[in-house]
């Protein structure tokens, strides 16, 4: 069966428990550039609650530019600020120096589309939480999801702290602030990599629920 996700920036949890739980994912290069999605975004927790890091992307030359097509404007240093506000929300964190030296080059390299870029950083977090599904880009759009299991729409920051999905149920792990905000779910792996280090991919397997058996 396939299974259909759409590109993602330090994705939320979620995303990484549909990930962990199958042999093959295949992320979405032909669809439309989506705003104010997982795409160009991610959530972190930090003194001040949850924060929203953006990457910004050129302006499309029309309403509908393909995802494959959009490119990062470095015009402001973006890079610089959001690895700032990872060393202030997580530099606390037990596994903060376990990972950073592997997760700062990605906020060095100058990629020059959001695809290439995204793609890295999931392939980056597959690897250092030991993920071994095998992650492929669509080679033309999915209209249609057919039996395909279709999350390139469902897995969104409108709704990541409320309804997460029938079949996602986050655990609670330890986060560096949960004594002042409580447990927030579904942020980015990051804050789970940076707070659980090994134990990472035994939350996300068992959040998962098994979406589509083990790998």
């Amino acid at each position: 069966m396939k299974l259909l996700l759409s590109t993602a920036y330090f994705a939320p949890v979620q995303y990484f428990c549909v990930a962990a739980s199958c042999r093959q994912i295949f992320v979405e290069a032909h669809e439309h550039y989506l705003k104010q999605t997982y795409r160009t975004r991610c959530e972190i927790l930090g003194a001040n609650g949850v924060l929203p890091l953006v990457v910004p992307v050129e302006k499309a030359h029309g309403e509908k530019m393909p995802i494959r097509d959009v490119r990062v404007d470095y015009t402001l240093p973006w890079q610089r600020a959001h690895w700032r506000s990872l060393v202030s929300a997580y530099s606390s964190s037990p596994f903060f120096v376990h990972y950073a030296d592997e997760i700062a080059p990605v906020f060095e390299r100058r990629e020059t589309f959001l695809l290439d870029l995204n793609m890295s950083i999931t392939r980056l977090m597959c690897s250092l939480m030991g993920i071994g599904t095998e992650i492929s880009l669509t080679d033309a759009y999915q209209a249609a999801a057919g039996d395909a299991l279709d999350f390139r729409r469902s897995i969104s920051p409108k709704s990541a702290h409320r309804q997460c999905g029938s079949a996602f149920v986050a655990t609670e792990y330890y986060q560096v602030f949960s004594q002042k905000f409580g447990f927030v779910p579904n942020l980015s792996i990051l804050d789970l990599l940076f707070n659980e280090g090994p134990e990472a991919l035994a939350i996300v397997r068992k959040d998962a629920r098994g979406f589509c058996g083990e790998p």
